[in-house]
């Protein structure tokens, strides 16, 4: 859970201290319920999986009409390998649905396929906290305590790269796409106090192919406590193929440290085609992190 492990961490730095060189928290670090990665990486020898089913409906209403419906499930597992800011990740989405071209005579087509998979790799190139030493607590001011920090306006950075796998003949990609393709992203947080946690990825993806696409995620979320977080998110998608604005909001509810369950609501706002989408996830992990001891 994105937004609750970073407001455990400054919590903690606010009342007691961190060790700001382990990525490692002792709950849960999902992705979900957004599409946004975090920049930070599950923690050495941590096995996480995460998993969305989703009922999608698109309706397109000027020029050819057609309308969409079906399900498919978003799923992606990460693991943190030898090093704390090193990461290693497979993800994709798989859809079936059934596709209505509204015309003389109502042409329906069934489709199935996986919309993306990719595996990759993240790394935390720049952590602001990593030689910040520990932030002690002012014991005669709560406000200066709580107030906002200037220095939370610098992010933490990662960068990933990876490779797209495309079946030939894939209903949603463009003509011609299929086999390996490179994909690259930047992923920025910054923490802020009170709970609120901050992300931005830029990505470049399938490289070189007939849909070479640029996306920006910007993701917003906040704790109420250390079981509930909501979220706000944008994302846009251009391509020659394809573009798109698509907003969600949703939340998250922290069951367990190792478990995590979410929902979500996605839509645009344009007609070319419409967009709209419910989702309910679920994170896990298989915590095998055991911390280093410096004598």
């Amino acid at each position: 859970m994105k937004s609750y492990k970073t407001y455990l961490l400054l919590l903690t730095c606010l009342t007691f201290s961190i060790n700001a060189f382990s990525q490692y928290t002792e709950v849960i670090n999902s992705n979900r319920p957004g599409v946004s990665s975090s920049a930070f990486s599950v923690g050495t020898n941590v096995i996480q999986f995460e998993v969305g089913p989703y009922f999608i409906k698109e309706e397109r209403t000027p020029a050819t009409r057609y309308e969409v419906s079906g399900f498919g499930v978003d799923f992606a597992a990460r693991y943190g390998l030898l090093l704390e800011a090193l990461e290693l990740n497979i993800e994709g989405t798989y859809q079936n649905d059934t596709k209505t071209l509204f015309s003389s005579t109502n042409l329906k087509q069934d489709r199935s396929n996986f919309k993306t998979i990719a595996i990759g790799a993240k790394y935390l190139v720049y952590d602001p906290n990593k030689n910040a030493g520990e932030d002690k607590p002012n014991l005669y001011s709560w406000k200066a305590n709580h107030s906002f920090k200037w220095k939370s306006l610098i992010p933490a950075v990662a960068v990933a790269a990876g490779v797209n796998f495309d079946a030939e003949n894939n209903p949603y990609t463009a003509p011609g796409v299929k086999g390996i393709s490179p994909r690259v992203m930047i992923a920025t947080q910054n923490n802020f106090a009170g709970g609120w946690v901050f992300i931005m990825n830029f990505i470049k993806d399938r490289i070189g192919s007939n849909q070479s696409d640029f996306q920006y995620i910007l993701t917003l979320t906040h704790s109420f406590n250390p079981k509930w977080v909501v979220f706000g998110e944008a994302q846009g998608i251009k391509s020659d193929f394809y573009a798109d604005n698509l907003f969600r909001f949703g939340g998250a509810y922290l069951l367990s440290k190792d478990l995590q369950f979410d929902t979500a609501l996605t839509f645009n706002t344009k007609d070319t085609p419409s967009v709209f989408s419910v989702n309910f996830g679920a994170s896990y992990r298989l915590d095998f992190h055991k911390d280093k001891v410096n004598e």
